[in-house]
């Protein structure tokens, strides 16, 4: 049985598919390529959010602090799961996998809060209408988005610190991608209850609680458009929240599962797909969620380069 190691380790081992070269090259070329969708993506939302005046409301706010987030949640784990793939060097020091957890738990937590926010914009868009533009004013958005990251900073601030004092067992090989919770823990060989039932905690604040709220939202919403009788009317409504709600539905599928139980069979031998996934694969989704079912990005995008044409000419 594996001894844990009372003194700080120097650094961490991070496995992921070490044991199939072959798969870790193929990884290699998907994440690099998911990873430019995601910038492009991104800060395509964002320079056409801050350069067209139509995309100025508080739905496009928000969007911008999604990507914004997105960005700094890819970029704080990717470049080193690149490093990884590449080559044989799979270590990661101490101070780099502790700053990749309060970053990585940071941001996650601040999306989950999101989320949720954007889906109370969206409640108040199709439920009550006439009284969009006097609750959603701009200083409530900047109180939202600062209780965004506010929330971001105090979930990874409570729960980063004490897994980066559990016991680890002195071969330090984390079987994961990146340091988050679920791994460090299965790397633990000290009792692990108290940051078991912490991360359930954590994860019932800020996981099922927002979820909840989110739920809640939308059956208001659900039943604000069956009432509304018109066709297009229906159809407007329901282009406003879809592409939410397939956010929604990819970042809470994938995280929930990893971290509901973070010593269970299933998340040893399948957490690492959800970490890919949910680092990955719905960062590079959302801004294409965005775009490709959102008539103003699409408009905003034509007048963008429409503008640039007339200036060539």
């Amino acid at each position: 049985m594996d001894m844990a190691n009372d003194t700080t380790p120097d650094g961490f081992i991070l496995l992921g598919f070490s044991d199939n070269p072959r798969l870790e090259i193929i990884l290699f070329v998907v994440v690099s390529i998911f990873y430019m969708v995601t910038l492009v993506g991104n800060i395509t939302i964002i320079v056409l959010s801050h350069l067209d005046s139509h995309l100025h409301t508080p739905m496009y706010f928000l969007l911008t602090q999604l990507s914004f987030l997105d960005l700094c949640f890819t970029t704080s784990c990717i470049p080193q799961m690149l490093v990884n793939l590449w080559g044989p060097d799979k270590t990661i020091s101490y101070l780099g996998c502790a700053a990749q957890l309060y970053i990585f738990l940071g941001l996650g937590t601040a999306e989950c809060v999101l989320l949720l926010v954007m889906a109370f914009d969206r409640y108040i868009a199709v439920c009550r209408p006439l009284h969009y533009v006097v609750i959603m004013h701009p200083k409530l958005c900047q109180k939202l988005a600062l209780l965004v990251w506010t929330s971001g900073i105090f979930g990874s601030l409570v729960h980063s610190p004490t897994t980066m004092k559990l016991p680890f067992c002195h071969h330090h090989q984390v079987d994961d991608f990146v340091c988050e919770v679920p791994a460090l823990i299965r790397l633990a060989c000290g009792d692990t209850r108290i940051n078991e039932l912490q991360t359930s905690v954590i994860g019932a604040i800020f996981l099922m609680v927002p979820l909840l709220l989110i739920l809640v939202s939308y059956s208001h919403i659900a039943w604000a458009v069956l009432a509304i009788q018109s066709q297009e009317g229906r159809s407007k409504a329901f282009r406003t929240c879809s592409s939410h709600l397939v956010v929604v539905f990819l970042f809470y599928c994938s995280v929930t599962a990893a971290y509901i139980q973070p010593r269970s069979h299933f998340s040893q031998k399948r957490g690492k797909f959800l970490s890919l996934f949910y680092t990955v694969v719905t960062p590079t989704l959302n801004p294409l969620i965005y775009t490709l079912r959102n008539r103003d990005v699409k408009g905003a995008l034509k007048r963008l380069f429409g503008k640039n044409k007339m200036a060539r000419e």
